[in-house]
């Protein structure tokens, strides 16, 4: 920011722009990769990733240097998969892509906003609070369903005959990064939100 004049340099200005292009770019990216999940999903043969528990690698049982060696999961393709299982495995995937573009759309406002000199905007904490929330929701409901996804499959396997001892009947997996994020981006919300109240008090002073 030049400080004599209160406009925006040119650098920082194309660095805004770069960024906000590079939020709009992996947005589309993510519906991109969403469609492609959901076209492989509701497929013929669809592969489903189910964990596996106390399933030995045998062939580095004998090697040097390894004290032991397991498989965590096995990539199976199903031909048959009811429409409830397709729909909670492509949610799995889904959600984290919707949190995904919510975030990058708030960033590409942020970038404009910046650029335009307007940084607090009325909708700005609205914005950033609900990429949070997109955030934090993706992270936690998105593995769920994908557990209950990969629970339905063991059954489906078990009704034929196979023997499933191996996989696990249910298995909750989840990454605690998305949540941190969507906390952090929830304190940010927040600092707009006061920013924005200091703004109207000053402009109220003036």
């Amino acid at each position: 920011m030049n400080n004599r004049t209160g406009r925006m340099r040119r650098v920082e200005a194309v660095t805004l722009g770069v960024v906000a292009t590079g939020a709009v770019s992996i947005a589309i990216a993510s519906i991109v990769s969403a469609v492609a999940d959901a076209a492989e999903i509701f497929g013929s043969p669809v592969t489903v990733s189910l964990p596996v528990h106390g399933a030995d690698m045998t062939t580095l049982q004998d090697a040097a240097g390894v004290d032991s060696a397991e498989y965590t999961e096995a990539a199976v393709s199903l031909t048959t998969v009811d429409a409830g299982t397709r729909w909670l495995l492509l949610l799995e995937t889904a959600l984290p892509a919707l949190a995904t573009v919510i975030v990058c759309m708030a960033l590409w406002w942020l970038g404009l906003s910046l650029i335009r000199q307007r940084t607090f905007r009325r909708s700005m904490p609205h914005i950033i609070g609900g990429a949070a929330i997109g955030l934090i929701v993706a992270g936690m409901i998105g593995p769920l369903l994908g557990g209950f996804a990969r629970a339905q499959a063991v059954e489906q396997l078990t009704a034929s005959g196979a023997d499933t001892g191996e996989f696990w009947s249910f298995l909750f997996q989840v990454d605690l990064s998305p949540i941190g994020w969507g906390i952090a981006l929830a304190l940010v919300a927040t600092a707009f939100e006061v920013g924005q109240r200091l703004q109207r008090e000053t402009e109220g002073l003036i």
